[in-house]
C-alpha cells in the first residue's frame, strides 16, 4: 500500500461556500474546489466525475490540477446526463438507452486516459430493480455482465473497478456485495477488471470490511479503497474511524498484507452538514497516518499472532487494545 497516496472527493470542498467565496451566486466551479482541495495538508490526488467535471479537455485539466499540486487517481462514471438512465445504465430494458450509457463510459475512458490516468470507477447504482415482477433477473445480469465487457475491453491497459454498494437509488442493486461483485467479474472473464471497496458500503451490506477485502484479493484485484464510516444503515460518509476505528485498523492490515498499491480516497460527505471541508480532509489524512502506524505496531507483535492463529477472541483483543491505548496502570 502506497501510505503517502491519499485522494478525496471533489464535491467534498463545496461545502460551506459562503466560508470560502463569499457572494459566490451558484456552485463553485472545477477548479474552485480543486484550488480549495490543494489547501489540505497531505492531499496528493483527486477523483473526478465523469461527465459531471470534465468540461474542458482532460489533460488541460491535469495541468491545472498539476500546477495546484495535485495528481488525478482516476475516474468516477456518473449516468445522470439522461433521465432515462432512472431505469437502468447497462440494464436499462431500452437498447438504445444501455447504447448511450455504453457509449458515454467508454468516452470517459478516453477521457481519464487522455488526463494521464488510468482508473475508472463504476458505480452502476441504477442497475436493480424496485418490484417483485418488475424484471427478469437473468437478463437484467446478462445486459450488466455484456455492458461490463464492452467497456472493459475498450482499452485494455485502463483498469477498471466496480464499486458496489447495496441500494440506493434503487431499491435493490444488482451488484449488492462483495460476492456478487465477484460473480460479475468472473462472468466477464477480462484481467483489468477489480473492485472498490467503499467502507460505508460494506458496513450496510453486512459485511466484515477486511474479509470482504480478502476475499477480492484471493478471487480479482482490489483498485480502489474509499475510507469513510457510518451506523452500518446506509451511506452516511462520516469521517474516517468516527464509529467502527477497530474495523477500519483491520482493513489497512488487510490490505496492506494483500499488496494493495493505490491511493487510500476519502468518500466523504462534509457537504451534508456544513464542515469545513479542509479541516475535515486533514483530520482524515491524519487518522489514517496513526491508524497505519497501529498496523505497524500490530505486526512486530508476535503475541497477537499467535491469538489469531488460534482464534483465542479474548486475548487478541486485550493485545490491540493494549497497542491502541497503551498497557493498564
Amino acid at each position: 500500500m502506497t501510505a503517502n497516496r491519499f485522494a478525496t472527493r471533489l464535491n467534498s470542498f463545496a461545502s460551506r461556500p459562503q466560508a470560502e467565496w463569499p457572494g459566490l451566486a451558484g456552485r463553485p466551479s472545477l477548479m474552485q474546489m480543486a484550488a480549495r482541495a490543494a489547501k489540505v495538508a497531505g492531499l496528493t490526488d483527486l477523483d473526478l466525475n465523469f461527465p459531471d467535471h470534465v468540461g474542458e479537455k482532460p489533460a488541460e485539466i491535469a495541468r491545472k490540477l498539476g500546477d495546484l499540486g495535485l495528481s488525478i487517481n482516476g475516474f468516477a462514471m456518473r449516468y445522470y446526463s439522461n433521465p432515462a438512465f432512472k431505469l437502468g445504465a447497462f440494464t436499462n430494458p431500452d437498447p438504445a438507452v444501455r447504447r448511450e450509457a455504453i457509449d458515454l463510459t467508454k468516452a470517459g475512458i478516453d477521457a481519464v486516459r487522455e488526463a494521464g490516468a488510468s482508473l475508472m470507477t463504476l458505480w452502476l447504482g441504477q442497475d436493480g430493480f424496485d418490484y417483485a415482477f418488475q424484471a427478469d433477473y437473468a437478463t437484467l445480469w446478462q445486459h450488466e455482465i455484456d455492458g461490463i465487457r464492452e467497456v472493459a475491453a475498450h482499452d485494455p491497459d485502463c483498469q477498471i473497478s466496480l464499486e458496489y454498494k447495496p441500494n440506493e437509488p434503487r431499491s435493490y442493486s444488482l451488484m449488492p456485495d462483495a460476492a456478487t461483485t465477484l460473480l460479475a467479474i468472473r462472468d466477464v472473464g477480462l484481467p483489468n477488471l477489480g473492485v472498490t471497496l467503499d467502507f460505508a458500503h460494506v458496513l450496510y451490506a453486512d459485511e466484515q470490511p477486511a474479509f470482504a477485502a480478502a476475499l477480492v484479493a484471493r478471487h480479482s484485484k482490489l483498485l480502489g479503497v474509499h475510507l469513510n464510516d457510518g451506523y452500518s444503515k446506509r451511506d452516511d460518509g462520516l469521517m474516517v474511524g468516527a464509529v467502527h476505528t477497530l474495523q477500519t485498523i483491520e482493513l489497512l492490515r488487510q490490505i496492506r498484507r494483500d499488496g494493495y498499491a493505490g491511493a487510500i480516497y476519502f468518500d466523504t460527505f462534509p457537504d451534508m452538514t456544513g464542515l469545513d471541508p479542509v479541516h475535515e480532509c486533514e483530520v482524515n489524512i491524519a487518522t489514517v497516518k496513526r491508524m497505519l502506524r497501529v498496523v505497524d505496531r500490530i505486526e512486530r507483535d508476535n503475541r497477537l499472532s499467535a491469538a489469531i492463529n488460534s482464534q483465542d477472541a479474548v486475548t487478541s483483543q486485550a493485545i490491540i487494545q493494549e497497542i491502541m491505548l497503551g498497557p493498564d496502570a
